[in-house]
């Protein structure tokens, strides 16, 4: 028979490490992690430094470098989407930004049919099992969980001339974006302890992994899932040297994201019968939900030259970065421990829209994600871009070699509202910027520079200019319509036995903010689900709603 375990889990990412950790408590169980990335190695200072996210992204040793089809919105640009290569996943090589959304999210979730229990009172209670807020526990925050979180410092002055800027251009301040206010602006979460990441196979994985019952298999990838009739059976994936292996399985569980699990549902004969045939699979089950409903942020830099030393652009310079580095690893202090996205904040951009549609993070240093450095000796920036782009788009493979990557649709700009937003985001930027807090340190618009101001000269510069926040998700929906893929009360997949899902892939829609946050909880509730635990108790909590306090 070969190797048999209870549970499958294909990805070792953020939600694969918590599935790992929960399913491998019973002792009964055994579990298997399939990675198809290297070990995070603790010695691995690319990874384990927060400021060195941007020597990571975009580097083959740590990402896996997908590239968009050309966007036909955005001049037939290809645009890069980093995604992790490594145990953890994206969380071993993100921004480390820790954001749940907005509650009304998840009431968005609840509303779909069958999504009853996805509601806020529903997850509360798993975002605070997963969580160990430094500044504390409240009726909205946890302690006591697996994953660290700090309160960014933001004690350069050009943070408080940002949440000042914010104020006197009318927005609010607020304590806690993830507790019982996210709109306004406030210093931010991030996923940091003692001055080193703390990604989910830190918090989940490394805690547990002497378990004699959790087996993880690294550079392990997976080619299909193994079928008997509709009953998922097993997994088949190779190793370096090119041999395949085949693994039994009580259940399959993936947890690849929304890249590579609809890929790899595809390449097992799930998905669109027609376009799988064309391929030469056999379909094993007709879900033609599988890849589309892709989802993502876009966002760009708005950049402006700063007139007083207080930058952390010189900690860029070469010549910096061994003394900045040694810093870090005596100490785990200085400007190598921090992620720089250290406050922000979510605004409405207009007043036809409930909750927040904008999210801002503010860094006191003007540097593209590659670690490019701009034209001035200091600087800072705002990210910014709309949160609930009504655009969709899809992931479909174009090969049965599972090495080789899918045509990845992401269709940035191509709606009315779409555009509209991004119009209104960069006015909102420059609105705060624009304000008397910056006077003393406001050396000019860098990017997109003053000769941009029309609508029309505004969206021109984002299509030519904006990246992903790399994002990516619902693909693989839980619902249960006739596109949707996953039943949300199971997490198994519509039609079949024995396979589930569980990751960014099941989200029906984007969340408000970065998604690692929601990524975990949705991987906490599946675990209960999965081994059939009575769910957490509802937790009915007030929440700011603007639409209730304006009457």
């Amino acid at each position: 028979m070969g190797e048999y375990f209870d549970y499958v889990i294909v990805g070792g990412g953020s939600a694969g490490c918590v599935l790992a950790n929960r399913l491998s408590a019973d002792p009964g169980t055994s579990v298997l992690v399939l990675e198809a990335g290297r070990p995070d190695w603790i010695w691995d200072v690319f990874i384990h430094m927060p400021a060195a996210l941007t020597m990571v992204i975009g580097n083959r040793f740590y990402d896996w470098k997908y590239v968009s089809e050309p966007e036909p919105y955005m001049g037939g640009r290809r645009v890069s989407h980093g995604r992790g290569k490594v145990l953890g996943g994206s969380s071993s090589i993100n921004g480390m930004i820790f954001q749940r959304g907005n509650p009304l999210d998840l009431e968005r979730w609840a509303a779909d049919p069958g999504m009853q229990t996805w509601d806020y009172a529903h997850c509360l209670p798993y975002f605070k099992r997963m969580e160990h807020c430094a500044a504390g526990a409240d009726e909205w925050r946890g302690q006591g969980g697996p994953l660290w979180l700090e309160r960014g410092p933001a004690v350069n002055p050009l943070f408080r001339a940002f949440l000042d800027a914010a104020q006197q251009a009318g927005y609010p301040l607020t304590s806690d974006v993830n507790g019982y206010q996210q709109e306004g602006f406030a210093r931010f979460d991030r996923t940091i302890r003692n001055g080193r990441r703390w990604s989910a196979a830190r918090a989940y994985l490394h805690p547990v992994k002497k378990r004699r019952n959790l087996t993880v298999r690294c550079l392990a990838l997976a080619h299909r899932v193994v079928f008997q009739g509709t009953r998922a059976v097993g997994v088949e994936y190779s190793r370096p040297g090119g041999r395949n292996h085949r693994v039994h399985a009580g259940e399959v569980i993936l947890s690849g994201g929304a890249i590579n699990t609809p890929q790899l549902l595809q390449l097992s004969g799930v998905g669109n019968p027609a376009e799988l045939s064309r391929l030469g699979i056999n379909p094993v089950q007709a879900l033609p939900g599988v890849g589309e409903n892709l989802q993502d942020h876009l966002e760009v830099y708005v950049q402006h030259a700063c007139t007083q030393p207080i930058s952390f652009n010189p900690a860029l310079k070469l010549v910096n970065r061994p003394k900045i580095g040694l810093q870090w690893l005596l100490s785990r202090r200085g400007p190598a421990a921090t992620n720089h996205f250290e406050a922000g904040g979510f605004v409405r951009g207009n007043d036809d829209v409930d909750y927040p549609n904008l999210m801002f993070h503010f860094l006191p240093i003007a540097v593209r994600y590659d670690g490019t450095p701009v034209d001035a000796e200091h600087g800072y920036q705002v990210h910014i871009g709309p949160m609930y782009s009504d655009v969709r788009g899809s992931v479909k493979i174009t090969s049965t070699n599972p090495r080789r990557h899918p045509a990845l649709r992401f269709n940035y700009l191509s709606t009315e509202n779409d555009r509209k937003e991004w119009v209104e985001a960069i006015r909102v930027a420059r609105e705060i910027l624009a304000q008397p807090a910056f006077g003393d340190f406001d050396g000019g618009e860098l990017s997109p520079g003053p000769a941009v101001r029309t609508d029309e000269e505004i969206l021109e510069w984002v299509a030519r200019d904006a990246e992903t926040a790399y994002h990516p998700s619902c693909t693989a929906r839980m619902g249960v319509d006739e596109m949707s893929v996953v039943d949300p009360s199971s997490m198994a997949v519509h039609g079949l036995d024995g396979l589930r899902v569980a990751d960014a892939s099941a989200m029906p829609y984007l969340t408000n903010g970065n998604i690692y946050a929601p990524v975990i909880m949705l991987a906490e509730k599946a675990a209960d689900l999965i081994m059939g635990n009575p769910p957490l108790p509802a937790a009915p909590t007030e929440f700011y709603r603007h639409r209730a306090q304006k009457g």
